[in-house]
């Protein structure tokens, strides 16, 4: 099970329901909404590792879609649909897209295409290239697997307990500012968005066994953000 959660924005009923089943069986939690304006409150609500977008939706225009999420948020966006002309992708892309895969499509193709845009911008995040795990002292973070372990023994991370740890790991070393933090993580910010890292970042050194005070892994930079440690990595 890899935990990442999809959004599929798309109106055509049977396409849904067969996306349910192939997604669930490759171990993806998927969301799916009818129209663009529900797409946006679920995209806000649950705050989607991924999106697939259908362009011919009943009520707006999908490039518009495009346009409202790269406002505030990196997500990556697949594009689903049915327009097959250059300039319609070219604009989709332009406008934020990470792919566009036309209908009718290969499910295997699509899954494809998902664990690639996800690989991606992961890797473009931290732009360290194709490393699959993050050393540091006794503990090691595999990548693919989305599993965190000390000394041996994995460590129950909640999905957005082991998203912050992930982007900390992919910059080692350099300091990120909760605002940035936030926004990798959530792909928005609001009033209560530093205390929610906070909460989140008190749990997790919990989990580690670290005591109050203590930084051995992930490192404290009071009133500016976190940074993880790279000594040994």
């Amino acid at each position: 099970m890899n935990s990442y959660k999809i959004l599929m924005i798309e109106d055509e009923e049977n396409i849904c329901n067969f996306m349910k089943m192939t997604f669930e069986t490759n171990g993806y939690q998927i969301l799916f909404a009818n129209t663009g304006k529900n797409g946006m409150t679920m995209f806000s609500s649950h705050h989607p590792n991924l999106l697939i977008l259908d362009l011919g939706l009943p009520d707006v225009d999908g490039l518009e879609i495009i346009k409202e999420i790269r406002q505030k948020s990196e997500v990556p966006i697949i594009v689903l649909s049915a327009r097959t002309d250059e300039k319609d992708k070219v604009e989709a892309l332009d406008l934020g897209a990470n792919d566009y895969v036309t209908k009718p499509f290969g499910t295997s193709e699509l899954l494809a295409r998902v664990r690639a845009t996800l690989r991606n911008c992961r890797i473009q995040e931290g732009g360290v290239g194709t490393r699959e795990k993050f050393c540091l002292y006794d503990m090691v973070i595999q990548y693919e697997a989305r599993k965190v372990s000390i000394a041996g023994k994995e460590v129950r991370l909640t999905q957005t307990e082991y998203n912050i740890v992930e982007v900390l790991a992919l910059h080692a070393g350099k300091v990120l500012t909760y605002a940035e933090i936030v926004k990798k993580v959530w792909g928005y910010s609001d009033s209560g968005s530093v205390k929610k890292l906070q909460v989140n970042m008190a749990n997790i050194r919990k989990k580690f066994g670290e005591k109050p005070g203590e930084y051995h892994y992930i490192l404290n930079e009071l009133g500016v953000g976190y940074r993880m440690n790279d000594d040994k990595w």
